[in-house]
């Protein structure tokens, strides 16, 4: 019996020489395209054999240790801190952490205990793992003075994050020029119903406090029937912008003429994404059974960095949808952070309750995550950045009625890295954007949102869209380009946009589509295809001709298998497999390395493309 762990690393195996294979192919094709093929010439092998050295984080922590020590030296040093922070601020596109003074390791910083006294000499600091070097209270005020002198001059702004006598942790950020810029995080939110997703959107969202009868969820309701049974059934969107010194940006508050009522000013996305120098987009999904289908099509489509998993306080663990939607995002590789809310109406015993079985089942073998309590900003803030690697799971407690751990959530998220991975999303490479959703605007006519997986593409660029209902690409062009209802005049790979799209009728485009660059011969698209799949549940036993629901990426249709190289041509639970697909009502356009998930019921199996027929 394959276990998961196993199966997910052969997956990013798979996926790693699809993407370096789909690379050189399309290097290939733009050679030919362009006519640049020239006659070979005399390669130096020495030079050949001399691989690249691309920089890594490590090499940007190793500078960032650097900086203090600089940041205390004479005008030499300070040219040389300049040059630093200037380098590795582009690299991370726009912001970094530096820390400064002596810093307690992730063992005690991540503990549930009050951090210990400082170690008193270099010797002991070491042998703890403290990071960094000692600062007295004046140093350590030089050094924030001298590091706000430097970066002004880059246009940059410094934010001291959390207070202590001997050490801090810097932002240094610098707002980007323009909308299409703006470095965004995506995340998920899911959850069980009543746990407080949608609630607990509302306040991060708008600013104000819950009443603690649902009031500051009304706003994020896109359906009249969400209104009246208090359940999202659809996908929603919302967005959190961060300022340059880190504060999110909320609607004014104003006070209505001779009355004590209090009110917020609406902000609409674009004027938070002008304001904005980081955007939060978070993914509101459902939290029912019934619409188990639409919250999976949020996960997959939505290339989510993280997904938050609403639990509330009073149910006593995780129950429900709740262990369901922790299953899928362990399956789909995607980073956890749980956020325990309710906690102001909820009784210590059931509160403690709660938290041993979340504790519980994270350390079980099916998740081996690490819980890390946040309470601090520190913690927030270091976490933020090493959860993923080290796999950690974040647990915040907050209540949306008392504002009680809200601050650590709202320092997480902006101090999340961007979803626009380079070593995910390529820009040199031709233009594929994944359509997720379909609207038809009066006097635009169709518009089409979704994320850009590789290229770039400019307003007015002749593009392809397809595939339709046997298999063909339409012809059209992009009219304009929106960025969270901005207008942008461009857009690179990993971003979420959207495209007016030029004399489309909206019963012709459809969610699962994509987007690519216009070519005499567009790529081919596929009714079968193999796969290597591991069932994760099924009660009996998997035989040919199965149906079941596929989801792979924006992709959302049933299947049937065709054929499996079992032995005995049946699947069980924890079978590995190379299992033929078919679509049941119309080709798709699919690349080798793509990550799939079938669902049916109860039965679930996860897979990898391996190959088109």
């Amino acid at each position: 019996m394959a276990t998961l762990r196993a199966f997910q690393s052969e997956i990013e195996d798979i996926q790693t020489k699809s993407a370096e294979q789909q690379r050189i192919a399309a290097a290939a094709s733009a050679a030919l395209a362009d006519k640049k093929l020239k006659p070979k010439e005399p390669v130096d092998q020495a030079a050949k054999d001399t691989p690249m050295s691309p920089v890594t984080d490590n090499d940007d922590e190793e500078d960032l240790a650097q900086v203090q020590d600089l940041l205390l030296g004479d005008e030499a040093s300070h040219r040389r801190v300049s040059d630093l922070i200037a380098s590795i601020v582009t690299r991370k596109r726009g912001e970094c952490l530096v820390h400064l003074g002596l810093h307690p390791p992730h063992q005690l910083l991540f503990g549930n205990s009050p951090l210990p006294t400082e170690p008193t000499d270099d010797a002991a600091a070491k042998e703890a793992e403290w990071r960094g070097s000692k600062l007295d209270a004046e140093q350590l005020k030089t050094a924030i003075a001298t590091l706000t002198q430097i970066v002004d001059g880059l246009g940059a702004t410094v934010t001291r994050l959390f207070e202590h006598p001997t050490r801090a942790t810097c932002l240094v950020r610098i707002p980007p020029p323009t909308v299409e810029l703006t470095p965004e995080v995506r995340c998920a939110v899911v959850g069980n119903v009543d746990s407080g997703k949608s609630t607990t959107l509302g306040v991060l969202t708008r600013g104000a406090l819950d009443d603690g009868r649902g009031k500051a969820r009304v706003g994020l309701f896109r359906h009249k029937h969400e209104i009246e049974t208090g359940r999202t059934s659809s996908v929603g969107m919302e967005i959190l912008g961060f300022g340059p010194s880190g504060l999110p940006i909320l609607p004014a508050i104003a006070a209505a003429p001779d009355s004590e009522v209090v009110k917020r000013e609406r902000l609409g996305w674009e004027d938070i994404a002008a304001q904005s120098s980081k955007i939060i987009s978070f993914i509101d999904l459902a939290g029912h059974e019934r619409y188990l289908k639409t919250t999976l099509y949020g996960l997959t489509s939505g290339a989510p960095s993280c997904v938050f998993l609403m639990v509330g306080a009073n149910a006593a663990g995780l129950i429900g949808m709740s262990k369901e939607h922790l299953a899928i995002s362990l399956a789909l590789s995607v980073p956890v952070v749980i956020c325990i809310t309710k906690i102001d109406m909820t009784p210590t015993n059931v509160l403690n309750e709660t938290i041993k079985h979340i504790v519980k089942v994270l350390k079980s073998p099916g998740c081996r995550k690490t819980p890390v309590f946040v309470q601090s900003v520190e913690s927030a803030a270091e976490l933020s950045q090493v959860f993923v690697g080290k796999r950690l799971c974040p647990i915040f407690q907050i209540s949306n009625v008392t504002g009680q751990g809200l601050d650590h959530v709202r320092t997480f998220l902006n101090l999340l890295p961007s979803s626009e991975n380079e070593k995910k999303f390529i820009k040199d490479q031709p233009l594929e954007y994944s359509v997720t959703e379909v609207w038809s605007v009066p006097y635009t006519g169709v518009v089409v949102n979704g994320i850009i997986n590789s290229g770039t593409i400019t307003a007015g660029d002749p593009v392809l869209i397809g595939p339709d209902s046997l298999g063909g690409w339409i012809s059209t062009a992009v009219k304009s380009i929106h960025r969270k209802r901005a207008p942008v005049p461009s857009a690179e790979a990993g971003q979420s946009v959207s495209f007016a799209l030029k004399k489309m009728k909206k019963g012709v485009v459809r969610k699962g589509m994509v987007v690519i660059a216009k070519t005499e011969t567009p790529p081919k698209v596929t009714r079968r295809f193999e796969g290597q799949v591991l069932i994760l549940y099924h009660n009996t036993t998997l035989q040919r001709n199965y149906q079941a629901m596929l989801h792979c990426g924006n992709i959302r249709q049933t299947v049937r298998l065709v054929d499996m190289d079992s032995e005995q041509g049946i699947l069980r639970t924890g079978d590995r497999a190379t299992v033929i697909f078919e679509f049941i009502q119309r080709p798709e356009f699919l690349k080798p390395g793509m990550k799939l998930l079938f669902r049916e019921g109860s039965t679930k199996g996860l897979g990898v493309v391996t190959k088109l027929l």
